[in-house]
C-alpha cells in the first residue's frame, strides 16, 4: 500500500502460493487496457481461472460503454495500481453513468433494468461461426445448457441449427441439411446488379423450432430481447443475399399477427457481417409496405433499441425530408401521415428531432433549412425502394388469410 498524488492505492499481492496471485474482487473499480485506444475505467463484474493454467481471467463493463463492449480480459490487461481503496465511483460519476448507461432503453423502468442486466450481465456465448463469417457476440442468450458455456457455436445459416463443435456442423450439412433458404414462403424478391435480395416469410405455427433458434441467436445481438420461446403470435421475415449456393440470412424482422397498437415491426436485426449496406432500411421499408396493404398506419415496437432507433430516425427524416423538399405551398402532419404510412406521433417527434418545427406568428411550423435538406436528404444515403411488383402476387396480409389447421413443428 501506497500513497500516490495524494489517493491511496493497492497492489495484487501474491497468495501463499506464489504461483497464484491474489485474485481481484467482484466490484473492482480500475484501469483496463481496451484495445488500441489506451487504458479506460471499468468494472469487475467476474472472474474464472483456468484450469490448466490456474490464470485469472476477469469479465469486465467500461464505464460509459454500451453492455455489447463488455469482455474477458486476463490479469496483465489491467493497470493494477488503479485499484482504489473503496473501488466506488463517485456519487456524482455514478448519476452521470447511470444515465449515459440507460438513457436508449426508452420506456424500460430502471428497477426492470437493473434486474435484466444482473440476470444476463456475462456473455456465455463468445464467437459464432455462419456461413462463411465469424462473428463477436454483443450479449448474453440462453441457450440450451449444453450449449451454454461453449466459447464458439457453429450455426446452419439455412435452418439455424447450432452445434458446440465444427466438425458436428459440416457432418450435418454433408448429411442432413436438405435445405438452402429458409423455410416458408418467398414474399418479396429484387435484382440489384448482380445481387438479388430475397424476403422469406415465416409462420411459427409451421417452423417454430427455425424461429426458437432465430430468436436464441437475435438475442446474441439485442440487449433487451426477452422473447424466446413465446414465438406464436408473430410473423418473423428473413431477408437474404441469394447466390449460387443459397439463400443466406442477412438479417430479419418480427410483427405482431395481430397488433392492437398498430405496431408493424417488434424486432429487428442486421447480423454485424452485414450492417452498412442499407438492410435496416429495407426491413423498415418493406414493414410499412405491410401496413399499406392491411389499410393501417404502421410504427415499431417500444422500446426500440439503441440501433434500431439511429435506422428509424434516418429512415423517417429522409422519407419526410423526400416530400417536403418536392411539396409546394403548406401540408399538414395527417397528410404527411397518409402519404408515408407513419403515425403522427412518430412524424412530430422526427421533426422536433431534426429540429424541422419553428414558432411563427403564433403557430408551429414546419422550417427545412438547405443545410438540414443536404445533410440529412441530399448527402444521405436513401431509402430502400419497395417496388410493388417485387411482392409476390400471391401474399396476402394475414388478417385477409384463410388460415387451415396449424401444421407441426419443424
Amino acid at each position: 500500500f501506497w500513497v500516490a498524488e495524494g489517493l491511496p492505492y493497492y497492489m495484487v499481492r501474491a497468495s501463499a502460493n506464489p504461483q497464484t496471485p491474489k485474485p481481484l474482487e467482484l466490484g473492482a473499480k480500475l484501469l483496463c487496457r481496451w484495445r488500441d485506444q489506451g487504458v479506460k475505467a471499468c468494472e469487475v463484474i467476474e472472474r474464472k481461472q483456468n484450469e490448466d493454467t490456474m490464470e485469472w481471467e476477469y469479465y469486465v463493463h467500461y464505464e460509459g460503454l454500451n453492455r455489447r463492449l463488455d469482455e474477458w480480459v486476463p490479469l496483465d490487461r489491467f493497470d493494477l495500481g488503479s485499484v482504489t481503496e473503496e473501488g466506488k465511483l463517485t456519487r456524482t460519476s455514478k448519476r452521470k453513468f447511470d444515465h449515459e448507461e440507460h438513457e436508449e432503453e426508452g420506456e424500460l423502468d430502471l428497477a426492470t433494468l437493473k434486474e435484466h442486466e444482473e440476470a444476463t450481465k456475462v456473455k456465455n456465448i463468445n464467437r459464432i461461426v455462419f456461413g462463411q463469417f465469424q462473428m463477436e457476440t454483443w450479449y448474453f442468450s440462453p441457450f440450451p445448457k449444453e450449449h451454454s458455456r461453449a466459447d464458439v457455436l457453429y450455426f446452419c445459416e439455412f435452418d439455424l441449427s447450432f452445434f458446440s463443435r465444427k466438425e458436428q456442423l459440416e457432418r450435418y450439412l454433408k448429411t442432413k441439411c436438405k435445405r438452402f433458404h429458409p423455410p416458408g414462403e418467398e414474399v418479396y424478391r429484387e435484382k440489384r446488379g448482380d445481387q438479388q435480395v430475397s424476403i422469406f416469410e415465416i409462420d411459427p405455427s409451421y417452423q417454430r423450432i427455425f424461429c426458437e433458434n432465430l430468436c436464441l441467436l437475435a438475442k446474441l445481438f439485442l440487449d433487451h430481447k426477452t422473447l424466446y420461446y413465446d414465438v406464436e403470435p408473430f410473423l418473423f421475415y428473413i431477408i437474404t443475399e441469394v447466390d449460387s449456393n443459397g439463400a443466406h440470412m442477412v438479417g430479419y424482422f418480427s410483427k405482431e399477427k395481430h397488433s392492437s397498437e398498430e405496431y408493424n415491426l417488434a424486432c429487428i436485426l442486421t447480423l454485424p457481417c452485414y450492417q452498412r449496406k442499407g438492410y435496416g432500411k429495407l426491413m423498415i421499408a418493406f414493414s410499412y409496405e405491410l401496413s399499406k396493404r392491411e389499410g393501417k398506419l404502421g410504427t415499431p415496437e417500444r422500446p426500440i433499441s439503441d440501433l434500431g432507433l439511429v435506422s428509424y430516425r434516418s429512415y423517417w427524416v429522409y422519407a419526410l425530408l423526400e416530400i417536403l423538399h418536392k411539396h409546394r405551398g403548406s401540408i399538414s402532419i395527417s397528410e404527411l401521415s397518409d402519404m408515408t404510412r407513419f403515425r403522427t406521433d412518430d412524424i412530430v417527434k422526427t421533426l422536433q428531432a431534426f429540429n424541422l418545427i419553428r414558432y411563427f406568428g403564433g403557430q408551429h411550423s414546419i422550417f427545412v433549412s438547405p443545410k438540414t435538406l443536404e445533410k440529412y436528404f441530399t448527402n444521405a444515403k436513401p431509402n430502400w425502394v419497395i417496388a410493388s411488383s417485387n411482392v409476390s402476387p400471391h401474399y396476402k396480409p394475414y388478417s385477409q388469410r384463410s388460415h387451415p389447421p396449424q401444421g407441426g413443428s419443424q
